[in-house]
């Protein structure tokens, strides 16, 4: 490969593949220099000068002037640099370029193989660019492959020579739901990894983040920070609790969300297969957060913990069963939620159990509390 044909070859790919034609030529540079020091074991010094507007490349091999050498790869003597010229001094460079012969073969033994190497390494680094900048943003692929071992599923993410390929796990796809080729489907960027193998990206249907992204996607008042969306608990496929907060006393927050004969949160579900998402009110206050929380069950009273993060609830003895839901699923999802242990009674308990005005509310350890009309919820870590 000529110093003409490599040009050409760079200023294809800068063209086609939008690479740089300069990272490519210093990946080039770095190799002809590797090669040549291999060669030759002689030579310490190597450099090769690039004449991009004449297509050229030619190399070198420095050595120092000193007084009485000590390295003879990179020193030469006053006496000889002399001979060669009068100009050199003690402390100059001596440049002796490399016979055409020599570097014409080592540009053709290297050179395409560099291109394809640093072709390679550079579209890595693209696809890290590209994706590591849409991190926790929802992107849409295309499943070109469903893997029958174990399940995984190949994406195609973009179009053109821009798509690139990421891998959905199957622990990362909600259980349940059904990917076949050719389907469109949304996916949250949790994390992009740097590996010898290339970039890692690690996209997820059943990350928190993709109810939100999805949220701000379709509300408005999300996007642009009127309402907040202050925490989510999920257990994807089957429900998801969200908290909102309005930033205008003039917007209601759950309204902004559920949309106009609930449009918006309508498109969600469906974008999501059929998940339900309960939508509560934040607030600052922490009994009437976990109340909210505890949505569709009504909450009689809240007794918070004088430590850590605790409480007890009271609830109508008729909808005991509302409130922890279906194998717990209710106060485990209001628990991380509002991150506080929740431990439910029925309205009857607090009937008989309920401390005189002047105690301070009691909160029963789980031990206390394994009657199979009762339930204790503990927080997950925050998502």
């Amino acid at each position: 490969m000529k110093c003409e044909e490599i040009f050409a070859a760079l200023a294809l790919l800068e063209k086609e593949r939008g690479i740089p034609q300069d990272f490519m030529l210093e990946k080039i540079v770095q190799a002809l220099v590797t090669a040549y020091k291999r060669d030759h074991e002689d030579v310490e010094n190597v450099v090769v000068d690039v004449n991009e507007e004449k297509h050229d490349l030619k190399m070198f091999v420095e050595k120092t002037v000193v007084e009485e050498v000590e390295n003879p790869a990179a020193e030469i003597s006053a006496e000889e640099a002399k001979a060669l010229s009068a100009k050199y001094h003690v402390g100059d460079t001596v440049r002796f370029p490399v016979k055409n012969v020599d570097f014409g073969r080592i540009a053709a033994g290297n050179g395409k193989q560099v291109i394809i190497q640093g072709l390679r390494e550079a579209e890595r680094g693209m696809v890290y660019d590209e994706f590591n900048s849409k991190q926790h943003e929802i992107l849409t692929g295309v499943v070109t492959r469903v893997d029958p071992r174990n399940g995984n599923v190949s994406l195609r993410i973009g179009t053109g020579t821009d798509s690139t390929e990421a891998l959905l796990m199957a622990g990362e796809q909600v259980p349940g739901e059904e990917l076949t080729e050719g389907m469109h489907v949304k996916v949250y960027v949790v994390e992009v990894r740097r590996s010898t193998r290339g970039p890692q990206v690690l996209i997820s249907r059943t990350h928190p983040g993709l109810v939100k992204r999805l949220f701000e996607l379709e509300v408005p008042e999300i996007y642009d920070g009127t309402v907040e969306v202050k925490s989510i608990a999920r257990e994807a496929g089957s429900r998801t609790k969200m908290a909102v907060w309005s930033n205008d006393e003039n917007v209601d927050p759950i309204g902004a969300c559920v949309g106009p004969k609930g449009q918006r949160v309508g498109s969600i579900v469906e974008e999501l297969r059929g998940e339900k998402i309960d939508i509560v009110k934040y607030s600052e206050d922490p009994a009437q957060f976990i109340a909210a929380a505890l949505a569709p069950a009504d909450v009689i009273d809240v007794w918070m913990a004088d430590e850590g993060k605790a409480c007890r609830v009271i609830v109508p003895d008729d909808q005991l069963s509302l409130a922890i839901g279906k194998e717990g699923q209710n106060a485990r999802l209001a628990a991380r939620l509002t991150g506080y242990k929740i431990d439910i009674k029925p309205e009857s308990y607090h009937d008989e159990e309920a401390p005189a005005e002047d105690d301070e509310p009691v909160i029963v350890d789980d031990e206390e509390t394994a009657a199979p009309e009762e339930t204790a919820a503990e927080p997950a870590d925050a998502e």
